[in-house]
């Protein structure tokens, strides 16, 4: 269990966050005034207005799993396999690193299983890309595991509150990719998560589906194929690849869940209802479904016939 140290270390980071996030809607609001009223552009207020309240709620949300994930982080840590503190500093890169690592795991997962996505959805569900989609976040998200993902890192032998505070930092980081007025930024893309990495993240463009899972890096999509580069001359539109219209924070926040219960439902198999559960979303088992796959088949189908 953590001592009165940690507890006092993770007490301090909760009041750093919390200003951060006064710093985060500040710099929110100062951007929707700019391209609302300087540059002239339309501005979806009530999609802003959404997305602070599931901020809000998320924020209720949090409690349990941290509460539950701690206690498990520090018995890992307790029969920990390594000392990476006997490095000093460098352990400090070797965290960021690690964790970016199970970050971009964990990230893909959250697009690549339905599992994850039904929690994950909320965030890409905006239909404009600003900085209030940077705390369009789930309600369910850490219920379904995300704290339990990072916890092994004690078990490589980094101090559960460390784990925290890296974690915390590395999502500080991404609120600024979260815009489309940012240009280009040179030799910094393919390197960084950059803002035109991130558009391309949440694009519904079936050419940018499933890429760029970085958390402050592309290193690890660059190493395992899921680099996109964000390409001139092609439009973004930005949602879910069937747009939720909602401003409704409860519809918002669970949408998924109706349509993967009632695919449960339908299940006949232990198969289906694995593939249903764990499944790509979109999965159906005669393969015929609108996962990212089917979706670029069907697409090829499509043009050979038009050709």
């Amino acid at each position: 269990m953590p001592g009165g140290s940690a507890v006092q270390s993770m007490s301090k980071l909760v009041g750093i966050l919390r200003f951060f996030g006064i710093i985060m809607l500040a710099s929110s609001l100062l951007e929707a005034l700019i391209l609302r009223f300087v540059v002239k552009r339309q501005y979806d207020w009530r999609s802003s207005i959404a997305s602070l309240a599931l901020l809000l709620g998320r924020g209720v949300t949090d409690l349990v799993p941290i509460a539950i994930a701690m206690p498990g982080a520090y018995w890992l840590y307790q029969h920990r396999l390594l000392e990476p503190a006997k490095y000093g500093a460098w352990s400090y890169v070797l965290l960021f690193f690690a964790l970016e690592l199970v970050y971009y795991g964990w990230h893909r997962a959250s697009h690549r299983s339905r599992w994850f996505w039904t929690h994950h959805a909320v965030h890409h569900s905006p239909n404009d890309f600003n900085l209030s989609a940077a705390y369009r976040l789930g309600w369910t998200a850490k219920l379904m595991a995300t704290y339990v993902i990072f916890s092994p890192l004690a078990l490589l032998g980094f101090e559960p509150t460390m784990v925290f505070a890296a974690y915390s930092l590395n999502l500080a980081y991404q609120f600024w990719v979260h815009a489309d007025w940012i240009p280009k930024l040179g030799p910094l893309e393919g390197i960084l998560n950059t803002p035109s990495a991130h558009r391309v993240h949440h694009a519904a463009n079936l050419e940018y589906l499933d890429a760029n899972f970085g958390g402050v890096l592309v290193l690890f999509d660059r190493l395992f194929g899921s680099y996109r580069p964000e390409r001139d001359g092609v439009t973004i539109r930005y949602g879910l690849v069937k747009p939720l219209r909602s401003y409704n924070p409860l519809h918002i926040a669970f949408h998924q869940f109706g349509p993967m219960f009632n695919d449960l439902r339908s299940a006949r198999t232990p198969r289906e209802v694995l593939g249903y559960l764990f499944g790509p979303p979109g999965w159906r088992p005669d393969g015929r479904g609108e996962t990212t796959e089917d979706l670029r088949r069907q697409s090829v189908t499509v043009a050979a016939e038009l050709g």
